[in-house]
């Protein structure tokens, strides 16, 4: 049994009846069944049921936002934006997906070669509670265009979303076995990834969970996609806009209470505007408002009382190495996982704190001398996920570009993930890349077929 808990009130939401193994192999069953057809369906139907689940999902937006803001806390308004995001993400692929899949010639030394992408078959996905929906949806709507089939085991505190994902795919006209929601325990993942039906898995979670996860897939020798932890740099430079940098700054750490893998948490700041910009962005960090995330707030509560109490430590531990608190980062007394916005400074970069992923709106303030102890400082961490960077000198921008070791950069923005570009990190951020036509590849067999002499195939009728 899984139970839903609102974060804002610690009130149970609801309760979810766990799958048994027999639930689990009708699951399978109807996987492999739905691939044998759904590989071989035309373009026009994948994109005519993706365009139908985008419908669903702008259709049901209030309904799937409330239940994402009860079961993990962030604001309704992020949460109906981020099903709007979901829905966008649908129509991309329903519109650029075709082209994506076109088959590659190549010439070789001998004659010629044609590449053709063809799916692999069901795509296990393992997915977090921060965005409950598009985490998902960055892995379904290509699987989809693929011809791929999907399973998910979601986070056990939002099995109301997952359940959400499973009705709009279903209510779009999806055939049966399309895409499963599978309530079911982390300890029981092993097993799903040794099954010979389940082709890959693609995970977004934790380090340890990555590890794990990557290891039976090895066994197994399954491709996985990871994305990890981050704990990404914010470096702003003399020449960038101070105001914008530092206004953007609060929202980038304090967007979905801080719980986002690119939410950019160590302000890298050099020297000749450090005191400015913190003036700046200390004010903002205090003045956000904080409060029932179904009303107009800036942050509502984290996602449980354990995750608030896990940041609170962090904050506790930096102080004990000698960082001085700033703002905020305090126990807001009243039922739920509630804290304020806060700021460390003097951090020691070689503290413990400083080379962990604090997963809470609490950030880390960093002085630079100049752009070379900004790098420096950017990378000295085990993750590579994304990184902001704030200049107007082009001959910075190229330094960044070269050297910040991350698989995303802003640049003088908020970093966000859109369906159109690459999103994925180097390190202990994970490896494999989702959206774009990259993500769809990731899970695809890239098939040579290989011709020899002038061109023409040989096969009557050319």
């Amino acid at each position: 049994m899984f139970t839903s808990i609102n974060p804002a009130t610690g009130e149970t939401v609801a309760s979810f009846a766990a799958f048994d193994p027999e639930d689990i192999e009708l699951a399978l069953k109807r996987a492999d069944t739905a691939f044998k057809a759904w590989r071989t369906s035309s373009l026009d139907r994948r994109t005519e049921l993706l365009a139908a689940i985008a419908d669903q999902f702008e259709a049901n937006k209030q309904h799937l936002g409330e239940t994402a803001t009860r079961e993990m806390g962030k604001t309704l308004a992020s949460a109906i934006a981020e099903v709007e995001k979901c829905a966008a993400a649908f129509r991309h692929y329903a519109q650029h997906g075709p082209s994506f899949l076109e088959p590659v010639h190549t010439r070789t030394s001998t004659g010629h070669a044609v590449e053709h992408w063809l799916p692999i078959g069901p795509v296990l996905a393992i997915m977090p509670w921060n965005f409950p929906y598009w985490q998902v949806v960055r892995f379904l709507a290509p699987a989809v265009m693929a011809g791929n089939v999907g399973l998910l085991k979601h986070a056990s505190s939002v099995q109301g979303c997952a359940a959400l994902l499973d009705q709009m795919v279903t209510a779009a006209g999806a055939p049966d076995g399309l895409f499963q929601n599978l309530p079911i325990k982390s300890d029981q993942v092993s097993d799903l990834l040794a099954d010979p039906r389940v082709a890959a898995a693609t995970l977004t979670g934790s380090e340890g969970a990555g590890s794990h996860v990557a290891a039976t897939a090895g066994r197994h020798l399954k491709k996985v996609v990871l994305e990890l932890g981050g704990s990404d740099p914010f470096i702003v430079m003399p020449s960038a806009d101070l105001a914008k940098a530092a206004k953007t700054a609060v929202t980038a750490r304090i967007q979905n209470a801080g719980q986002s893998c690119i939410c950019a948490k160590r302000m890298i700041v050099h020297a000749d505007i450090y005191d400015d910009f913190l003036d700046r962005f200390a004010a903002g960090m205090r003045d956000a408002r904080v409060g029932d995330p179904m009303d107009k707030v800036d942050m509502g509560p984290l996602s449980s009382v354990a995750q608030r109490d896990t940041v609170l430590e962090q904050v506790a531990a930096a102080q004990a190495a000698g960082a001085k608190l700033l703002v905020g980062a305090e126990k807001i007394d009243r039922p739920g996982a509630w804290m304020t916005p806060g700021v460390l400074v003097d951090v020691d970069p070689e503290s413990d704190v400083a080379k962990e992923e604090v997963f809470g709106p609490v950030a880390m303030v960093f002085k630079a001398a100049d752009i070379d102890a900004a790098i420096a400082l950017a990378n000295d961490v085990p993750f590579g996920l994304g990184s902001s960077v704030w200049t107007s000198d082009q001959a910075e921008l190229d330094r960044f570009t070269r050297d910040i070791e991350a698989g995303m950069i802003a640049v003088n923005a908020l970093l966000a993930s859109a369906p159109e570009a690459p999103f994925g990190g180097v390190k202990r951020s994970g490896h494999g890349r989702e959206l774009g036509p990259w993500g769809m590849h990731e899970f695809m067999n890239l098939k040579a077929v290989m011709f020899t002499g002038d061109g023409q195939t040989g096969i009557a009728g050319d």
